[in-house]
């Protein structure tokens, strides 16, 4: 994409911000971003040829970019990695400044024909957060870390597009307690491991996991990732 092309596409999704509390992310919204930013209609639709849905997800990956560019700031290494995936979280949440195109954003990606769309958008900030704190897991793992932090992120943002309180710190509290529901699973399988019974159950399904591989870099399909038979027989 050139630099041209990306300019104007920034150029329209800032036009469409202040037209998303009336006319959510539409056509209608397309339309009146690029009469503001005084680009040729077809040019606009080319460039957002899903108009409103396209739209969202730009202002979505540009969320991602600021919360990455704040972790970059941020100052971790005295936290815990638990407060740290907090912290990024609530980076995360806090790059965005305008609630309601959050909030319209949510309705639209909740319709059937796009919640595919929405799943990936979450997934891709999850993936984000763990790439950004240095996770170098390259087995299952790396699937189940981005599907719980889904799971806390989806949750959280919602709770949020409800929350009132000063500074919403009523958000910041439940985002808390979901990480330490998190942090209580995760002891809970490491004490199934340690358990001389129940391990030797895990045994089974841990060999199945164990050919799960996380994905290559220079794969680029959704969710991408592989699975390696592994012949546990001797």
């Amino acid at each position: 994409m050139s630099g041209e092309t990306t300019g104007l596409k920034v150029q329209l999704l800032a036009a469409a911000i202040p037209h998303v509390v009336f006319d959510g992310w539409s056509e209608a919204t397309l339309a009146e971003a690029a009469k503001d930013a005084g680009v040729d209609p077809a040019v606009a639709k080319e460039l957002y040829p899903n108009a409103g849905v396209d739209l969202a997800a730009a202002f979505h990956k540009a969320g991602d970019q600021e919360m990455l560019r704040r972790i970059a700031e941020a100052d971790m290494d005295e936290l815990r990695f638990r407060d740290k995936i907090a912290l990024a979280v609530r980076l995360r949440i806090e790059a965005v400044e305008d609630k309601d195109a959050v909030r319209k954003g949510s309705a639209l990606f909740a319709l059937p024909q796009n919640a595919g769309t929405g799943s990936k958008l979450v997934w891709g900030t999850c993936d984000a957060i763990w790439n950004a704190l240095g996770d170098t897991s390259d087995d299952v793992n790396w699937y189940t870390k981005r599907a719980t932090l889904s799971g806390v992120y989806g949750s959280t943002v919602l709770y949020w597009l409800g929350d009132d309180s000063p500074d919403s710190a009523a958000t910041w509290a439940f985002l808390d307690r979901r990480i330490e529901n998190v942090m209580q699973f995760e002891k809970l399988k490491a004490n199934v491991r340690k358990h001389p019974v129940l391990s030797r159950l895990w045994a089974g399904p841990a060999a199945v996991l164990s050919g799960v591989k996380a994905p290559s870099k220079a794969r680029t399909q959704d969710l991408p990732g592989t699975w390696a038979h592994q012949d546990t027989t001797e």
